[in-house]
């Protein structure tokens, strides 16, 4: 799996195209390496173990739970439901959209309000959380220490480290980082293909980077900028997670602001925003073309979110430029059988 992740890779960051004489296409096109701690360099014994952590329920409480639940690479690696909150543990409802970790190898911060700075840090919070999986380390640990099989592939994947929260963190965080997304229409463009798109993409295109100003948050080849928005989906004062990455860093700046998301596969993931709120593109371009969901009352608004007069054939433009974002699903065979 390693040597095709590989091949991926360099198929995407090969042969940077230009599509005119004063276009230049680099900046869309994927970097030539995925990153990876210096601790935790990958390997096809570590993505091989934490595919199956990922996919194995005995990770939660009733063992009736597992990362793929609220993250599912048939569901656009988050969860589709047609609620807009997470469902985990005993049918708790968490505060929060799932998040899509669709490459979230490329980011700087994990989780809607960036609490994790690394895919290691990320791996084991919805373990642990109880409206999620319901499994304190400290009773997971010598859980999976119970179970041989994967005694033994943890001695192969990280010889001599044992089977830890460390190591456990480590290879989710090894799986999670070949969650990439694959050559897309959009992709094919930019490397000088100019039939693989429609017109009416190659004029959204020029909206999204325009008229629109939808590069103000969603910039770059993975189509986000990694930072924090409020996009004015709620007014007034804010509650409890609403609140954002304000309950990260107790900051004015950071108040009610959330993670901006790839744009990457953005068909296969909704509903949209970190609240849900939206089934469709169409909305919820509307809604941040128009300057967010409310006008005026929303404190710490983003300076971005200004009414962009964006007309219906515009909107529609836009969302067909999205949607040459989507690629096929990756190769990938979810694991029926676990270790015992």
């Amino acid at each position: 799996m390693l040597k095709k992740l590989t091949v991926v890779v360099f198929l995407f960051s090969s042969c940077v195209a230009v599509l005119g004489a004063d276009e230049d296409m680099s900046k869309w096109l994927r970097p030539s390496e995925v990153p990876q701690p210096k601790n935790n360099k990958l390997t096809p014994e570590r993505i091989e173990l934490g595919k199956l952590l990922y996919f194995d329920v005995r990770l939660s409480k009733d063992d009736t739970i597992s990362c793929a639940t609220c993250h599912h690479p048939q569901h656009g690696w988050t969860d589709e439901v047609p609620t807009s909150k997470a469902v985990g543990y005993d049918g708790r409802v968490g505060p929060r959209n799932s998040p899509v970790i669709l490459n979230a190898a490329y980011q700087r911060h994990q989780f809607w309000d960036g609490r994790a700075r690394s895919l290691e840090q990320q791996a084991t919070g919805p373990m642990s959380a109880d409206v999620e999986m319901n499994m304190p380390l400290e009773e997971l640990i010598p859980k999976l220490n119970k179970i041989q099989g994967y005694v033994a592939l943890f001695e192969k994947a990280y010889p001599g480290e044992g089977l830890t929260k460390e190591t456990l963190a480590k290879a989710v965080a090894s799986f999670e980082r070949t969650v990439l997304s694959t050559e897309s229409p959009f992709d094919k463009y930019a490397r000088g293909d100019k039939n693989a798109i429609s017109e009416d993409a190659k004029e959204g295109f020029a909206l999204f980077k325009g008229k629109a100003h939808c590069i103000d948050c969603h910039d770059g080849w993975n189509f986000t900028d990694g930072s924090f928005q409020n996009i004015g989906l709620n007014d007034g004062e804010l509650q409890g997670k609403e609140l954002g990455r304000y309950n990260v860093k107790n900051r004015g700046a950071w108040y009610g602001v959330f993670k901006t998301p790839t744009l990457r596969d953005v068909t296969k993931s909704y509903p949209y925003f970190h609240d849900g709120s939206v089934k469709t593109l169409e909305e919820a371009t509307v809604i941040c073309a128009s300057g967010g969901r409310y006008e005026n009352g929303v404190r710490n608004k983003s300076d971005a979110m200004k009414d962009r007069k964006l007309t219906h054939e515009e909107v529609a433009k836009v969302v067909e430029f999205m949607k040459s974002l989507t690629g096929p699903d990756i190769d990938l065979k979810i694991p029926t059988k676990f270790p015992q």
